[in-house]
Protein backbone atom coordinates (compact mmCIF):
# COMPACT_ATOMS: atom_id res chain seq x y z
CA UNK A 1 0.00 0.00 0.00
CA UNK A 2 1.45 3.36 -1.00
CA UNK A 3 -1.30 5.69 0.24
CA UNK A 4 -3.26 5.81 3.46
CA UNK A 5 -6.34 6.62 1.37
CA UNK A 6 -6.16 3.08 -0.02
CA UNK A 7 -6.64 1.60 3.45
CA UNK A 8 -8.91 2.20 6.42
CA UNK A 9 -9.06 5.68 7.95
CA UNK A 10 -6.64 6.04 10.88
CA UNK A 11 -7.11 8.41 13.81
CA UNK A 12 -4.94 9.62 16.68
CA UNK A 13 -7.08 9.30 19.81
CA UNK A 14 -4.54 9.94 22.57
CA UNK A 15 -1.17 11.63 23.07
CA UNK A 16 1.13 12.00 26.07
CA UNK A 17 4.63 13.18 26.98
CA UNK A 18 7.28 13.17 29.64
CA UNK A 19 9.13 16.48 29.79
CA UNK A 20 12.29 16.66 27.71
CA UNK A 21 15.24 17.32 30.03
CA UNK A 22 18.99 17.30 30.34
CA UNK A 23 20.67 14.02 31.29
CA UNK A 24 19.50 12.83 34.69
CA UNK A 25 19.14 9.73 36.85
CA UNK A 26 15.51 9.28 35.71
CA UNK A 27 14.94 5.74 34.45
CA UNK A 28 13.85 5.41 30.84
CA UNK A 29 11.03 3.20 32.11
CA UNK A 30 9.67 6.04 34.25
CA UNK A 31 9.79 8.48 31.34
CA UNK A 32 8.27 6.06 28.86
CA UNK A 33 5.45 4.96 31.14
CA UNK A 34 4.64 8.58 32.02
CA UNK A 35 4.07 9.29 28.32
CA UNK A 36 2.14 6.06 27.71
CA UNK A 37 -0.14 6.53 30.71
CA UNK A 38 -0.85 10.11 29.66
CA UNK A 39 -1.78 8.92 26.15
CA UNK A 40 -4.04 6.19 27.57
CA UNK A 41 -5.76 8.73 29.81
CA UNK A 42 -6.14 11.14 26.92
CA UNK A 43 -7.73 8.41 24.77
CA UNK A 44 -9.87 7.15 27.63
CA UNK A 45 -8.86 3.51 27.22
CA UNK A 46 -7.07 0.88 29.31
CA UNK A 47 -3.72 -0.64 28.34
CA UNK A 48 -5.15 -4.11 27.51
CA UNK A 49 -7.07 -2.50 24.62
CA UNK A 50 -3.75 -1.75 22.88
CA UNK A 51 -3.03 -4.54 20.41
CA UNK A 52 0.44 -3.59 19.21
CA UNK A 53 3.24 -1.19 20.13
CA UNK A 54 6.18 0.31 18.26
CA UNK A 55 9.00 1.77 20.34
CA UNK A 56 11.39 4.31 18.83
CA UNK A 57 14.73 4.68 20.58
CA UNK A 58 18.44 4.99 19.77
CA UNK A 59 20.47 4.89 22.96
CA UNK A 60 18.87 2.45 25.40
CA UNK A 61 19.62 -1.03 24.08
CA UNK A 62 17.80 -4.12 22.92
CA UNK A 63 14.23 -4.98 23.94
CA UNK A 64 13.58 -1.63 25.63
CA UNK A 65 9.85 -1.71 24.93
CA UNK A 66 9.07 -5.15 26.23
CA UNK A 67 10.92 -4.46 29.49
CA UNK A 68 9.00 -1.21 29.91
CA UNK A 69 5.60 -2.74 29.19
CA UNK A 70 6.18 -5.45 31.81
CA UNK A 71 5.32 -2.75 34.34
CA UNK A 72 1.87 -2.30 32.77
CA UNK A 73 1.14 -6.00 32.57
CA UNK A 74 1.76 -8.82 30.13
CA UNK A 75 -1.16 -8.52 27.73
CA UNK A 76 0.29 -10.35 24.75
CA UNK A 77 0.55 -7.23 22.60
CA UNK A 78 2.79 -7.32 19.54
CA UNK A 79 5.93 -5.31 20.36
CA UNK A 80 8.51 -4.00 17.88
CA UNK A 81 11.53 -1.78 18.52
CA UNK A 82 12.40 0.82 15.86
CA UNK A 83 15.69 2.64 15.26
CA UNK A 84 15.96 5.24 12.51
CA UNK A 85 18.25 7.86 14.07
CA UNK A 86 16.45 11.15 14.72
CA UNK A 87 13.41 9.80 12.90
CA UNK A 88 13.03 6.74 15.16
CA UNK A 89 9.84 7.99 16.79
CA UNK A 90 8.47 9.24 13.48
CA UNK A 91 9.06 5.82 11.95
CA UNK A 92 7.45 4.04 14.91
CA UNK A 93 4.40 6.26 14.44
CA UNK A 94 4.26 5.44 10.73
CA UNK A 95 4.39 1.70 11.43
CA UNK A 96 1.53 1.97 13.92
CA UNK A 97 -0.52 4.00 11.44
CA UNK A 98 0.06 1.59 8.57
CA UNK A 99 -0.79 -1.42 10.72
CA UNK A 100 -4.21 0.05 11.51
CA UNK A 101 -4.74 1.22 7.92
CA UNK A 102 -4.02 -2.30 6.66
CA UNK A 103 -6.59 -3.79 9.04
CA UNK A 104 -4.06 -5.87 10.95
CA UNK A 105 -4.86 -4.14 14.26
CA UNK A 106 -7.54 -1.80 15.53
CA UNK A 107 -5.53 -0.04 18.24
CA UNK A 108 -1.78 0.60 18.05
CA UNK A 109 0.64 2.55 20.22
CA UNK A 110 3.74 4.45 19.11
CA UNK A 111 6.10 5.52 21.87
CA UNK A 112 9.48 7.20 21.66
CA UNK A 113 11.82 7.17 24.64
CA UNK A 114 15.54 7.81 24.95
CA UNK A 115 18.39 8.52 27.28
CA UNK A 116 21.77 9.71 26.13
CA UNK A 117 23.54 6.50 25.12
CA UNK A 118 26.85 5.86 23.36
CA UNK A 119 25.27 6.84 20.00
CA UNK A 120 27.68 4.69 17.99
CA UNK A 121 26.93 5.21 14.30
CA UNK A 122 27.08 2.42 11.75
CA UNK A 123 29.13 4.65 9.43
CA UNK A 124 32.02 4.19 11.87
CA UNK A 125 31.98 0.49 10.96
CA UNK A 126 31.81 1.00 7.20
CA UNK A 127 35.56 0.38 6.70
CA UNK A 128 35.74 3.31 4.27
CA UNK A 129 38.17 6.09 5.13
CA UNK A 130 36.77 9.62 5.18
CA UNK A 131 38.52 12.44 3.35
CA UNK A 132 37.55 14.83 6.13
CA UNK A 133 36.96 14.36 9.84
CA UNK A 134 34.29 17.09 9.83
CA UNK A 135 32.57 16.64 6.45
CA UNK A 136 29.82 14.43 7.88
CA UNK A 137 29.07 16.65 10.90
CA UNK A 138 25.62 18.22 10.35
CA UNK A 139 26.56 21.42 12.20
CA UNK A 140 29.42 22.06 9.78
CA UNK A 141 27.24 21.44 6.71
CA UNK A 142 24.52 23.82 7.83
CA UNK A 143 26.97 26.48 8.99
CA UNK A 144 28.53 26.44 5.52
CA UNK A 145 25.06 26.67 3.96
CA UNK A 146 24.27 29.69 6.13
CA UNK A 147 27.45 31.40 4.95
CA UNK A 148 26.58 30.65 1.32
CA UNK A 149 23.04 32.01 1.68
CA UNK A 150 24.30 35.16 3.37
CA UNK A 151 26.22 35.97 0.19
CA UNK A 152 23.70 34.72 -2.36
CA UNK A 153 20.33 35.71 -0.87
CA UNK A 154 20.94 38.31 1.81
CA UNK A 155 20.41 36.04 4.78
CA UNK A 156 21.77 37.65 7.97
CA UNK A 157 22.89 36.44 11.36
CA UNK A 158 19.88 38.27 12.75
CA UNK A 159 17.61 36.04 10.66
CA UNK A 160 19.10 32.92 12.21
CA UNK A 161 18.75 34.52 15.62
CA UNK A 162 15.08 35.33 14.88
CA UNK A 163 14.39 31.62 14.32
CA UNK A 164 16.05 30.67 17.60
CA UNK A 165 14.40 33.54 19.50
CA UNK A 166 10.95 32.55 18.21
CA UNK A 167 11.44 28.91 19.11
CA UNK A 168 12.96 29.53 22.54
CA UNK A 169 10.08 31.88 23.30
CA UNK A 170 7.53 29.27 22.19
CA UNK A 171 9.31 26.67 24.32
CA UNK A 172 9.13 28.94 27.38
CA UNK A 173 5.33 28.51 27.24
CA UNK A 174 5.53 24.73 26.76
CA UNK A 175 5.63 22.71 30.02
CA UNK A 176 7.24 19.75 28.22
CA UNK A 177 10.14 21.75 26.72
CA UNK A 178 13.76 21.28 27.76
CA UNK A 179 14.45 25.03 27.56
CA UNK A 180 12.10 27.24 29.55
CA UNK A 181 13.53 30.73 28.98
CA UNK A 182 12.45 33.19 26.27
CA UNK A 183 15.46 34.51 24.35
CA UNK A 184 15.82 37.78 22.49
CA UNK A 185 17.58 38.10 19.16
CA UNK A 186 20.39 39.91 20.94
CA UNK A 187 20.82 37.11 23.49
CA UNK A 188 20.97 34.49 20.73
CA UNK A 189 23.61 36.45 18.84
CA UNK A 190 25.67 36.97 22.00
CA UNK A 191 25.84 33.22 22.79
CA UNK A 192 29.02 31.25 22.09
CA UNK A 193 29.79 30.74 18.42
CA UNK A 194 30.13 27.08 17.50
CA UNK A 195 30.63 27.22 13.69
CA UNK A 196 30.72 30.28 11.45
CA UNK A 197 27.93 32.65 12.48
CA UNK A 198 26.00 29.84 14.22
CA UNK A 199 25.82 30.26 18.00
CA UNK A 200 25.01 27.64 20.61
CA UNK A 201 21.44 28.96 21.04
CA UNK A 202 20.82 28.40 17.32
CA UNK A 203 21.41 24.65 17.85
CA UNK A 204 19.22 22.01 19.45
CA UNK A 205 20.16 20.50 22.81
CA UNK A 206 20.54 16.78 23.43
CA UNK A 207 18.85 15.17 26.38
CA UNK A 208 16.20 12.64 27.28
CA UNK A 209 12.43 12.28 27.43
CA UNK A 210 9.45 10.38 26.06
CA UNK A 211 6.34 10.85 23.92
CA UNK A 212 3.46 8.55 22.99
CA UNK A 213 0.55 8.48 20.55
CA UNK A 214 -2.30 5.99 20.20
CA UNK A 215 -3.91 5.42 16.81
CA UNK A 216 -7.01 3.42 15.98
CA UNK A 217 -9.65 2.60 13.40
CA UNK A 218 -13.21 3.92 13.14
CA UNK A 219 -14.45 0.53 14.29
CA UNK A 220 -12.38 0.80 17.48
CA UNK A 221 -13.67 4.31 18.18
CA UNK A 222 -17.23 2.97 18.13
CA UNK A 223 -16.48 -0.32 19.92
CA UNK A 224 -14.54 1.30 22.75
CA UNK A 225 -16.88 4.26 23.10
CA UNK A 226 -14.02 6.73 22.66
CA UNK A 227 -15.10 10.31 23.30
CA UNK A 228 -11.73 12.02 22.79
CA UNK A 229 -11.70 14.09 19.60
CA UNK A 230 -10.08 11.89 16.91
CA UNK A 231 -7.52 13.51 14.60
CA UNK A 232 -7.16 11.78 11.25
CA UNK A 233 -3.77 10.87 9.80
CA UNK A 234 -4.17 11.64 6.09
CA UNK A 235 -0.58 11.05 4.92
CA UNK A 236 2.64 9.41 6.01
CA UNK A 237 5.59 9.42 3.61
CA UNK A 238 9.16 8.19 4.10
CA UNK A 239 12.12 7.97 1.74
CA UNK A 240 15.90 8.12 1.62
CA UNK A 241 18.16 10.46 -0.31
CA UNK A 242 19.08 10.24 -3.98
CA UNK A 243 22.35 11.31 -5.66
CA UNK A 244 22.95 15.00 -4.97
CA UNK A 245 22.46 17.49 -7.79
CA UNK A 246 23.60 21.11 -7.46
CA UNK A 247 24.49 22.86 -4.23
CA UNK A 248 21.49 21.93 -2.11
CA UNK A 249 22.16 19.84 0.97
CA UNK A 250 20.72 16.35 0.30
CA UNK A 251 18.39 16.59 3.30
CA UNK A 252 16.80 19.71 1.79
CA UNK A 253 16.13 18.07 -1.57
CA UNK A 254 14.92 14.98 0.24
CA UNK A 255 12.57 17.05 2.41
CA UNK A 256 10.99 18.57 -0.68
CA UNK A 257 10.41 15.19 -2.28
CA UNK A 258 8.89 13.61 0.81
CA UNK A 259 6.58 16.55 1.54
CA UNK A 260 5.38 16.64 -2.06
CA UNK A 261 4.48 12.96 -1.68
CA UNK A 262 2.69 13.70 1.57
CA UNK A 263 0.74 16.60 0.03
CA UNK A 264 -0.38 14.38 -2.85
CA UNK A 265 -1.36 11.58 -0.48
CA UNK A 266 -3.41 13.92 1.71
CA UNK A 267 -4.86 15.85 -1.25
CA UNK A 268 -3.65 19.23 0.00
CA UNK A 269 -1.17 21.98 -0.86
CA UNK A 270 1.18 23.99 1.32
CA UNK A 271 -1.43 26.74 1.48
CA UNK A 272 -3.72 24.40 3.45
CA UNK A 273 -1.27 23.95 6.32
CA UNK A 274 -2.04 25.79 9.56
CA UNK A 275 0.81 24.45 11.70
CA UNK A 276 4.08 22.64 11.03
CA UNK A 277 6.59 20.99 13.32
CA UNK A 278 9.86 20.61 11.41
CA UNK A 279 13.42 19.43 11.92
CA UNK A 280 15.25 22.53 13.16
CA UNK A 281 18.36 21.00 14.67
CA UNK A 282 19.99 24.24 13.50
CA UNK A 283 18.27 27.56 12.89
CA UNK A 284 19.17 27.70 9.20
CA UNK A 285 17.13 24.53 8.63
CA UNK A 286 13.84 26.22 9.52
CA UNK A 287 14.43 28.94 6.94
CA UNK A 288 15.42 26.40 4.30
CA UNK A 289 12.49 24.08 4.98
CA UNK A 290 9.83 26.80 4.98
CA UNK A 291 10.88 27.45 1.39
CA UNK A 292 11.23 23.76 0.59
CA UNK A 293 7.72 23.02 1.89
CA UNK A 294 6.20 25.86 -0.17
CA UNK A 295 5.28 27.97 2.84
CA UNK A 296 7.42 30.75 1.38
CA UNK A 297 8.72 31.33 -2.17
CA UNK A 298 12.24 30.09 -2.91
CA UNK A 299 14.80 32.52 -1.55
CA UNK A 300 12.28 34.28 0.69
CA UNK A 301 12.28 32.10 3.78
CA UNK A 302 13.92 34.82 5.83
CA UNK A 303 11.30 37.34 4.68
CA UNK A 304 8.50 34.94 5.67
CA UNK A 305 10.10 34.82 9.11
CA UNK A 306 10.62 38.59 9.34
CA UNK A 307 6.98 39.20 8.39
CA UNK A 308 5.70 36.90 11.14
CA UNK A 309 4.42 34.25 8.74
CA UNK A 310 5.86 31.42 10.88
CA UNK A 311 4.83 32.92 14.22
CA UNK A 312 1.86 31.71 16.24
CA UNK A 313 -1.03 33.62 14.69
CA UNK A 314 0.83 33.93 11.36
CA UNK A 315 0.04 32.31 8.03
CA UNK A 316 1.36 28.93 9.23
CA UNK A 317 2.91 28.65 12.67
CA UNK A 318 6.19 26.75 12.59
CA UNK A 319 7.48 24.91 15.65
CA UNK A 320 4.95 26.22 18.14
CA UNK A 321 6.32 23.61 20.56
CA UNK A 322 9.71 25.32 20.46
CA UNK A 323 10.96 22.86 17.87
CA UNK A 324 14.14 20.88 18.35
CA UNK A 325 15.93 24.10 19.31
CA UNK A 326 13.61 24.93 22.19
CA UNK A 327 11.59 21.84 23.09
CA UNK A 328 14.65 19.63 22.68
CA UNK A 329 15.85 16.69 20.62
CA UNK A 330 16.19 13.47 22.63
CA UNK A 331 16.13 11.52 19.30
CA UNK A 332 13.76 8.60 19.94
CA UNK A 333 10.81 10.67 21.17
CA UNK A 334 11.29 13.73 18.96
CA UNK A 335 9.04 12.77 16.06
CA UNK A 336 6.20 11.64 18.34
CA UNK A 337 6.60 14.81 20.37
CA UNK A 338 5.79 16.63 17.12
CA UNK A 339 2.60 14.58 16.78
CA UNK A 340 1.72 15.50 20.39
CA UNK A 341 2.02 19.19 19.52
CA UNK A 342 0.02 19.01 16.30
CA UNK A 343 -2.80 16.97 17.85
CA UNK A 344 -3.10 19.54 20.62
CA UNK A 345 -3.11 22.35 18.04
CA UNK A 346 -5.85 20.70 15.99
CA UNK A 347 -7.89 20.04 19.12
CA UNK A 348 -7.55 23.72 20.09
CA UNK A 349 -6.04 23.05 23.52
CA UNK A 350 -2.61 24.63 23.21
CA UNK A 351 -3.24 27.65 25.40
CA UNK A 352 -0.83 30.52 24.77
CA UNK A 353 0.69 28.60 21.87
CA UNK A 354 -2.59 28.00 20.05
CA UNK A 355 -2.71 28.71 16.32
CA UNK A 356 -6.19 30.17 15.64
CA UNK A 357 -8.61 27.83 13.85
CA UNK A 358 -5.97 25.18 13.11
CA UNK A 359 -7.32 22.31 11.00
CA UNK A 360 -4.35 20.76 9.18
CA UNK A 361 -0.81 20.18 10.44
CA UNK A 362 2.39 18.48 9.28
CA UNK A 363 5.25 16.86 11.19
CA UNK A 364 8.62 16.52 9.44
CA UNK A 365 11.85 14.83 10.55
CA UNK A 366 15.25 14.02 9.12
CA UNK A 367 17.21 10.94 10.16
CA UNK A 368 20.90 10.29 9.59
CA UNK A 369 21.57 8.29 6.49
CA UNK A 370 19.76 10.38 5.31
CA UNK A 371 16.04 9.78 5.38
CA UNK A 372 13.09 12.15 5.60
CA UNK A 373 9.61 11.48 6.88
CA UNK A 374 6.44 13.58 6.87
CA UNK A 375 3.02 13.02 8.42
CA UNK A 376 -0.09 15.11 7.76
CA UNK A 377 -2.86 15.24 10.34
CA UNK A 378 -6.28 16.76 9.85
CA UNK A 379 -9.17 17.78 12.04
CA UNK A 380 -12.44 16.51 10.57
CA UNK A 381 -15.34 18.99 10.70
Amino acid sequence: MTRLSEGRPVYVIGVGMHKYQFVSDTLYIDMGLTAVRAALKDAGIAFPEVESAYIGCTGIGMAAGRIMFNHLGSTGLACTQVENASASGSSAFQMAVHEVALGRRDVALAVGVDKYGDQVRAVSKEAVNSLSDTAAIPLVKYAIMAEYLSKEKGLTGEDLARVASKNHTNASKNPFAQFQKPRTVEQVLAANRVAGTTTSLMCCPRGEGAAAAIVCSEAAIKRLGITAEPIRVTASALQSEKPQVGRDIPSVTLAQEVTERAYAEAGITADDLDCVELHDAFAIEEILYTETFGLAPKGEGQQFLRDGGSAIGGKCCVNSSGGLIGQGHPLGPTGIGQIHEIVNQLRGRNGERQQPDAKIGMAHMIGLGSIAIAHILQKEV
